[in-house]
């Protein structure tokens, strides 16, 4: 590091007052340096949905829902937070994203009451080498941007157009000066789960996912978020990213992404 230079932030934003935050570096876009990459965003609105349920009965998020209205720029922006169905045993919570008096994500997530169903708990997804087992891959070689370069990531096999299953984590803390919850950490890195598997060479194609719908089993843990994911492309423009989610002790549910595909425009 130069002298003088600042020191590097060590976390993905920074809170500015109770509900407006300013990304760091770290947040920096995949498709564009001046747009902010989704993933560590949907993690920051979970943990401000986790903040605002304090006092509230223990729940667990069962579906958590985001709507991306529109370019998410590199600048602060605010998040407002409404408990739409309040209750005893189920809750839905929702998040408002707005940057410049726009609201350019809404997000959505259905708490449930916590059970004991541990004698019927069960699955039949399959499970995945543990991360301590593989080698890293630097997703920089497909991809650029500061969120990118924020992660490991280490790949379960080789990695096929369309087909990859690998683990993701980052050293980079979500808010600065903050603990963020073991939901909120892992949400952070689920939407990586669109490059991880690309079909086509993104300097050629564009596919941006419109939405993130994340659908859990029980409460992840640890700092890792296996995404086991399978990308379609369709014939008129649309595309599908679907992903099988893990941690460390195994498979916690589904995240599901559509697509618009269309080609990158030619350069000028």
């Amino acid at each position: 590091m130069p002298t003088g230079a600042a020191p590097e932030p060590s976390s993905y934003f920074v809170r500015v007052d109770e509900h407006a935050f300013e990304p760091t570096v770290h947040v920096g876009g995949a498709w564009s340096a001046d747009e902010q990459h989704f993933s560590p965003l949907g993690g920051l609105i979970v943990h401000e949905i986790e903040r605002s349920r304090t006092g509230r009965p223990p729940m667990i998020a069962g579906r958590i829902c985001f709507d991306i209205l529109g370019r998410i720029a590199f600048d602060r922006f605010e998040i407002h937070v409404e408990t739409i169905r309040p209750g005893r045993t189920i809750e839905l919570v929702q998040a408002n994203v707005v940057i410049g008096g726009r609201a350019v994500v809404t997000a959505r997530v259905w708490y449930l009451t916590v059970q004991d169903t541990g004698t019927v708990a069960g699955n039949s997804f399959r499970s995945t080498a543990a991360p301590g087992t593989l080698q890293p891959w630097p997703l920089t070689s497909v991809w650029p941007g500061g969120y990118i370069a924020s992660l490991e990531t280490r790949p379960v096999g080789t990695p096929t157009p369309g087909r990859t299953t690998a683990w993701v984590r980052s050293p980079i803390d979500l808010v600065a000066d903050e603990q963020a919850g073991a939901t909120a950490s892992f949400v952070a890195l689920v939407d990586t789960a669109n490059g991880i598997a690309v079909r086509q060479p993104p300097t050629e194609w564009m596919f941006p996912n419109l939405d993130l719908t994340i659908h859990l089993f029980r409460e992840p843990t640890g700092r890792w978020t296996g995404l086991d994911t399978s990308v379609a492309f369709g014939a008129t423009g649309q595309g599908l990213t679907s992903t099988v989610l893990h941690d460390v002790d195994g498979p916690v549910g589904r995240a599901e992404q559509i697509l618009t595909v269309r080609p990158q425009p030619p350069v000028a």
